[in-house]
């Protein structure tokens, strides 16, 4: 799977998943705008990496939640790499342990502010510059198995991930004229600086563990195989679809 020539915008490609999948990226021949919100140095470190595969790297902070920032992010990137072939909306913010009757409007807004309208603003500057170039581009949004699991104390982050989900099969139908793909990765639980803390605690990696038939969790390089697939020209006849990478939680989920 290649993508000679391309030019990706990813967010929250500081760390994690984002940063994985910038790297295959670079490696798979594009050229890669790394979006992060605060990790100057983890962004660094990235594009560091997207380097040593001879791909340009462009750094740039911004805030997903600001739909003004949105805009001129876009702007700034193709002006810097020519034009945006793929965009993978990666960042995001987790929460748990938080009850409906405790969750306060200031919480629950940075949530959705983040996971949902974020990306929401990324797909729509997109879709105005490629229907300005003439059509075609991949869009890859990174969701969540909790967009479709139930998960006590979690409702803003679940709320967030199913309206994903939703925006990916309702964008794939308005950009399949223009060929401009619209699908999504559903991670379960993916060894990332959000869920590390858990991981290292030994009570609650076992709890996680007996949940997830492959009883590990996963890594952001096998996200980021499945975001190459759905870029490249391997994926063009997909669209509209949101791929479940859990280990088989969600089969575990069901039958429990």
């Amino acid at each position: 799977m290649k993508l000679d020539g391309k030019k990706a915008l990813i967010t929250g490609a500081d760390s994690g998943i984002g940063a994985a999948i910038a790297e295959l990226f670079a490696k798979a021949g594009a050229d890669v705008a790394i979006l992060y919100h605060t990790d100057h140095d983890g962004a660094n470190r990235t594009a560091r990496n997207v380097q040593a595969h001879g791909r340009k790297a462009f750094v740039l902070q911004n805030d997903v939640m600001d739909s003004r920032a949105v805009a001129s992010a876009m702007s700034a990137v193709v002006e810097e790499l020519g034009r945006v072939d793929i965009l993978v909306n990666s960042a995001g913010k987790g929460m748990g342990g938080v009850p409906v009757v405790e969750m306060t409007d200031e919480k629950l807004d940075v949530i959705l502010n983040t996971d949902l309208k974020g990306p929401f603003f990324f797909c729509r500057e997109f879709a105005k510059h490629r229907l300005a170039q003439g059509g075609q581009g991949r869009i890859v949004l990174i969701s969540s198995v909790a967009g479709h699991l139930p998960t006590p104390e979690s409702a803003p982050y679940e709320m967030a991930k199913a309206g994903v989900n939703s925006l990916i099969r309702s964008l794939s139908r308005e950009l399949a004229p223009h060929k401009i793909n619209v699908n999504g990765v559903a991670p379960g639980l993916i060894q990332t600086p959000m869920t590390q803390e858990r991981l290292d605690d030994p009570k609650a990696s076992a709890k996680a563990m007996e949940n997830i038939p492959w009883h590990r969790a996963g890594q952001p390089e096998e996200i980021a195989q499945v975001a190459l697939l759905l870029a490249s020209d391997a994926g063009d006849y997909v669209t509209g679809q949101t791929w479940t990478i859990d280990g088989g939680l969600t089969m575990q989920w069901g039958g429990a």
